[in-house]
């Protein structure tokens, strides 16, 4: 008899119902974890190890997020081969491509949904159809998408998927992982101990994070068709404004991709120095989980972007909380910043003056 412990378990098993609603699963089949990060290494190294024997070929994409392509290396590390896919200059993945690249032995593909530095959303029904044929089992990074695009497990073609409670507004530390039952999947524990979530992620539930998860998710429900329509119009002007900019690139597709983000490289200006020079607005350069690293993203460069695109690149990110007197403000910053940087540049004086800068060769002091 613990009544403060039902109290506590009630708590939980609403939040894991609200994390359902929001993508239209089973609660059973929602199991919590510290986050998207454990929920990729928990669903690769899962279901990889768990069906090892059918095969151990692995297929991912290059613009993935760290934690899967992490993960897929240290698969490699254990006796699995991978193959990450090349996008298309628009970000997307070529379907063919990635029906051309399963084997007879791949176990495992592992596709994000909405791309956390570009926005680009995949076309994740298509790829888990593929999958579904030729028996691979599919995992969907899904921690960019929730609150922004409409997910329906009951009808996508996906066994496993991630999901983070704070890109969706809730508290950090805290994630799940979508375990489909029908047809059941399995993967190995990776966190081992007392067998809570089924068996498959033991340790002591944090019960003031998860309560914080299914709230999120639940005004995420409610408010996620409305705020869309209103964060598109936010997306449009940011786009039109920062457009009006000379030699002004959008990396990712224009059209399949979610409101809230907008990535563009603007040449002859160096991100870094860019970033320190508008300091009234938040944006970073590269993405937030790797910009402290002076490479130029990894994302961009996958895409076929110059080293110089990819390091004069900012990712703008719009938001619940974000107005439009915010995003004029960004747009007139942006505009005085960008014209002083280069009127301290030498290659855009060149530029100016018809130098094609690819082709100068520069002499060795």
């Amino acid at each position: 008899s613990h009544p403060f412990g039902w109290v506590a378990e009630k708590a939980v098993e609403n939040a894991r119902q609200e994390v359902a609603k929001l993508v239209n699963a089973d609660p059973r089949e929602i199991i919590w974890t510290s986050g998207a990060t454990e929920s990729n290494n928990l669903a690769i190294k899962g279901a990889g190890n768990f069906y090892s024997t059918k095969g151990k070929h692995i297929i991912s994409v290059a613009t993935e997020h760290k934690a899967v392509i992490d993960a897929v290396r240290e698969m490699e590390r254990m006796g699995f081969e991978s193959t990450f896919i090349q996008p298309e200059p628009d970000g997307l993945i070529d379907l063919d491509k990635f029906k051309a690249a399963i084997r007879p032995d791949t176990v495992l593909a592992s596709v994000m949904m909405v791309n956390n530095e570009i926005g680009v959303i995949q076309d994740i029904t298509a790829l888990g159809n593929i999958c579904r044929e030729q028996g691979v089992i599919f995992h969907v990074d899904a921690a960019q998408a929730t609150g922004k695009v409409t997910i329906d497990l009951n009808e996508l073609p996906v066994d496993l998927m991630s999901f983070s409670a704070h890109k969706t507004y809730g508290p950090k530390g805290i994630g799940a992982l979508y375990v489909r039952r029908k047809p059941r999947i399995r993967i190995e524990a990776q966190m081992h101990g007392g067998g809570h979530e089924r068996g498959m992620r033991s340790g002591t539930l944090a019960t003031h994070q998860i309560v914080g998860m299914g709230e999120a998710f639940r005004i995420a429900r409610i408010e996620m068709d409305e705020e869309n329509i209103r964060i598109k119009k936010l997306q449009t002007k940011l786009l039109k404004g920062l457009t009006e900019i000379e030699e002004t690139y959008v990396n990712g597709d224009i059209e399949k991709r979610v409101p809230h983000n907008l990535n563009i490289s603007f040449n002859y200006v160096e991100g870094e120095s860019l970033v320190m020079a508008i300091k009234g607005i938040a944006v970073s350069s590269g993405s937030a989980c790797t910009s402290a690293s002076l490479e130029p993203s990894y994302v961009l460069r996958a895409l076929g972007r110059s080293d110089e695109l990819a390091h004069s690149s900012i990712r703008f990110s719009i938001g619940r909380f974000t107005q439009e007197s915010d995003i004029d403000y960004a747009i007139q910053l942006l505009k005085d910043k960008i014209g002083r940087l280069r009127d301290l540049s030498p290659l855009w004086e060149m530029f100016q003056e018809g130098v094609d800068i690819e082709k100068v060769e520069w002499a060795a002091h």
